[in-house]
C-alpha cells in the first residue's frame, strides 16, 4: 500500500495517461465537520467496458499487458476503506473513467494526505501535452487550477519550461496554503 493519499492520486492520475486520456480533473476535499477526505480522479480517456470497470478493485485483474497484477486501484479502494470511508468506480468506454474514494479524515487508519501540490506539479511538467484541472477544498474554502487557462495566457510556452514549471509549483503552494492555512492532513 502507498504510504500517502497523493500517491495514490499521482498512480490514478497515470492510468489516466495510460488511457490516453486529454484533460484529468482531480477534486481533494476536506472537511472537518463532516469527518472526510474526498478524492476524485475523473478523465476523458478510453474508459472501460462493464466488465473491466466491474473487475478493475481485483488485484489479479489488470488491463495492462506488461503485468499480470494491478494493485493502484484495489489499495486505494481498501485504503478509503480500511479508514472507514467508500470507494466507486464509474467508467464508461470511449468516454472515460471516474474514480471517488472517500477517507475518514479522523480515522486512525487514514494515511496522511501527503504532497498533493506536488503530485499535482509534477503531473502537469511531466505530461505537458494532457490538461489538468485540480480543484483544492478545506472546510468550504477552495482554490482551482486549470492548466487551460495557463496555456491561454502562455500562448505557445510549454507548462514544462523551467520558469512556468517554478510558477506553477508556488501557485500550487500558495494557494493552498492560503485555502487551508497550512494544516497538517
Amino acid at each position: 500500500m502507498m504510504p500517502e493519499i497523493a500517491l495514490n492520486i499521482l498512480d490514478m492520475a497515470e492510468n489516466s495517461v495510460r488511457a490516453g486520456a486529454k484533460v484529468v480533473t482531480i477534486t481533494v476535499e476536506i472537511d472537518e465537520a463532516a469527518d472526510t477526505l474526498g478524492v476524485t480522479i475523473a478523465d476523458d480517456g478510453c474508459g472501460m467496458s462493464e466488465e473491466q470497470t466491474a473487475h478493475v478493485t481485483d488485484p489479479f485483474f489488470t488491463t495492462r499487458t506488461t503485468r499480470t497484477v494491478g494493485l493502484g486501484v484495489p489499495f486505494f479502494k481498501q485504503a478509503a476503506e480500511l479508514s472507514g470511508g467508500s470507494f466507486s468506480i464509474v467508467s464508461r468506454l470511449g468516454e472515460g473513467t471516474a474514480v471517488h474514494a472517500v477517507f475518514g479524515l479522523r480515522s486512525i487508519d487514514r494515511m496522511p494526505l501527503g504532497d498533493v501540490s506536488g503530485v499535482i506539479h509534477d503531473l502537469v511538467t511531466f505530461h505537458p501535452e494532457m490538461d489538468v484541472c485540480y480543484t483544492y477544498r478545506f472546510n468550504g474554502r477552495a482554490f482551482t487550477m486549470d492548466t487551460r487557462q495557463f496555456r491561454e495566457v502562455l500562448g505557445g510556452v510549454r507548462l514544462d519550461t523551467p520558469e512556468v514549471s517554478d510558477y506553477i509549483a508556488a501557485y500550487l503552494r500558495e494557494n493552498q496554503q492560503e485555502t487551508d492555512g497550512g494544516a497538517v492532513i
